[in-house]
């Protein structure tokens, strides 16, 4: 499983949320210098090797995080919580989950085995490149050959 590849599709699978009005959600598959809010990437990650024998499959840890600007701090966090629910056309769970290919095939066109947007965790201030933001982590697992 080649983690930048995944990476990059899960943020573009991320892209496919509509926001309301003229919020138009940037996604990046890796750690950006700057951000423009909103912003989705995919930051750290952890694997666990070797969970089949002969290399057969690895699993992933993946912390993704999506920030908002602060504009107004009551619109910032509805636009989160929207981003953070667990279904509609806002939902980064829904977008990414979508991804996971149909019955009898990979998730993000072959890359993996298959994903799962597990949580949402760390509902907070975050500080990116000296900028402040409303943000939040999610927590995808991610099956695949090792």
């Amino acid at each position: 499983m080649e983690l930048s590849a995944v990476r990059a599709a899960i943020a573009e699978a991320a892209s496919a949320v509509v926001l309301p009005a003229a919020a138009k959600l940037t996604c990046t598959g890796y750690t950006p210098d700057a951000v423009t809010e909103p912003h989705f990437f995919c930051g750290e990650y952890s694997v666990e090797f070797d969970r089949a024998m002969n290399r057969g499959l690895d699993t992933a840890e993946l912390t993704c995080r999506v920030l908002v600007g602060l504009a107004d701090d009551e619109s910032a966090q509805r636009l989160l919580d929207a981003m953070l629910a667990g279904s509609g056309p806002g939902s980064l769970k829904a977008a990414i989950e979508a991804a996971r290919g149909g019955p009898g095939e990979y998730a993000l066109g072959g890359l993996a085995h298959d994903l799962h947007v597990m949580r949402v965790q760390g509902y907070r201030w975050y500080e990116h490149q000296g900028a402040q933001y409303i943000g939040a982590e999610l927590i995808i697992k991610i099956l695949g050959e090792g």
